[in-house]
């Protein structure tokens, strides 16, 4: 195997991985019905996706609403 393959196998894999913890992330609903969804993250408000509810920061409040992280319940 060459170095090249090796480097195409070793993207692959994480690739792999990171879109099997998409989706295992839970969304998040907020009282006023937006979806927080990791996958999409928030861009508009500098949040990656793939980042999950848990690691948004204390200070990010829902970009409809502006209710806080508090206010906003896990999907089923």
């Amino acid at each position: 195997m060459t170095l090249k393959s090796a480097e195409i196998i070793q993207q692959l894999i994480l690739i792999d991985y990171y879109l099997e913890e998409q989706k295992t992330m839970d969304k998040y609903q907020c009282v006023c019905g937006y979806v927080y969804d990791p996958a999409n993250g928030d861009p508009d408000n500098g949040i990656e996706p793939g980042t999950s509810f848990e690691n948004l920061p204390e200070e990010w409040v829902c970009p409809l609403c502006g209710a806080s992280k508090e206010n906003f319940k896990k999907k089923d």
